[in-house]
């Protein structure tokens, strides 16, 4: 079997030859230890700046080149496209946000952006216009259009799966997930389920409107599944309960999932951080093929939810990226043996990390990793 038709026969429940590997993300200092130069893939705050100083061709030369090196160099099934792997924003004639400290920005309307080592990541962390912004139902009566195609970001993602298509599994991108439609943030999005609810209906149709329209234009021909990476989960538990997402959400996202597969062929797999435990039924009424993360470190555990989804689901994960950033070779490799131990018999089973290959994961741990992992994957 190829890196493909592994990862295939594991997402229809069939035993492959061995148990497959991929993870969400490998960040870019691991990328830069693999590939012995610099990069911008999956440098967000780097790639950040350099798109505030004007420099997105050397950005988007980078994301090509380096994003298919990694994939050669790298024994990984499954090729995917997140954040900082693809997008080139527009380049506009606007100011770019003047730096106001060492590691802060502020734009001309009055946002705040700040650095921060731990992610290697740029957010905003105060957004005037959205504070400010209002939201009724008339808000989203007016008809869906479809987006433009930014043809420069498409060339990147075009030129790395046709280097791979037919060979590794490929997770694309596509018009988006409904998820939990959170209208201004985490608190203000709760607070607007109960004291807004047909507002929160409202929005809800308009961006399954738009997401269809979406796909039409985002969803390769070649890609093999699209990879959803909205949480829904603190580490104790979801954001809002079973019943309340069942209420709102639940349709559309099911929706949005049967689309995708009968209207493209893809898969859909599921990237959610957190304790989900109590939305996994939901899970499988929406249609997810795969369930990326599990999270040890917030009660999710890989063994458990393998008695109880496995032969339903297939489960991505096993190895705590705690352990990969902070933890020694050998906990990595008790964590790959353990994830083999209960959740490899009878297939459906990705190996991968709890997370992604982050921000400071140690390179002797990763490489443990793999080599724990090539010993104990075939069936």
């Amino acid at each position: 079997m190829n890196s493909k038709q592994r990862v295939q026969a594991t997402l229809a429940g069939v035993v492959p030859d061995r148990v497959p590997i991929g993870e969400f993300a490998v960040d870019f200092d691991t990328v830069e230890r693999i590939l012995g130069h610099e990069t911008y893939l999956r440098a967000k705050a780097k790639s950040q700046i350099a798109f505030w100083e004007g420099r997105h061709a050397e950005v988007a030369e980078s994301y090509l080149k380096d994003h298919i090196a990694l994939h050669e160099k790298l024994d990984l099934d499954i090729v995917t496209f997140p954040a900082a792997t693809w997008r080139i924003p527009p380049e506009t004639d606007d100011q770019p946000p003047r730096r106001t400290s060492a590691d802060t920005w502020e734009d001309k309307y009055g946002r705040v952006y700040r650095y921060s080592a731990a992610s290697e990541d740029i957010t905003c962390i105060h957004d005037p216009v959205a504070d400010a912004e209002t939201f009724t139902v008339a808000d989203f009566d007016r008809p869906a259009q479809p987006p433009a195609r930014d043809e420069r970001s498409w060339h990147i993602l075009d030129t790395v799966i046709q280097r791979f298509k037919g060979e590794k599994f490929i997770c694309g991108p596509s018009g988006g997930e409904i998820g939990i439609v959170l209208l201004g943030g985490l608190a203000r999005g709760c607070r607007l389920l109960r004291r807004q609810p047909d507002v929160v209906r409202a929005a809800t149709r308009r961006m399954l409107q738009e997401q269809n329209l979406a796909d039409e234009l985002l969803v390769h021909p070649d890609s093999d599944a699209v990879l959803w990476d909205q949480d829904f989960a603190h580490n104790t538990g979801p954001f809002i309960g079973p019943a309340m997402f069942k209420e709102f959400f639940l349709e559309a996202n099911r929706q949005r999932a049967a689309r995708l597969h009968e209207r493209f062929g893809t898969r859909v797999l599921k990237h959610c951080c957190g304790n989900t435990r109590l939305l996994q039924d939901l899970f499988l009424e929406i249609g997810y093929d795969a369930y990326q993360s599990i999270q040890a470190s917030a009660g999710m555990d890989l063994v458990t939810l393998k008695r109880e989804l496995g032969s339903r689901m297939t489960l991505w994960g096993g190895v705590a990226v705690e352990h990969l950033i902070a933890g020694t070779p050998t906990q990595v490799q008790e964590d790959v043996r353990r994830a083999m131990a209960g959740a490899k018999p009878g297939g459906r089973f990705i190996l991968g990390a709890s997370h992604s290959i982050a921000v400071g994961t140690r390179y002797d741990n990763y490489m443990a990793m793999l080599d724990e992992y090539h010993k104990l994957c075939d069936y």
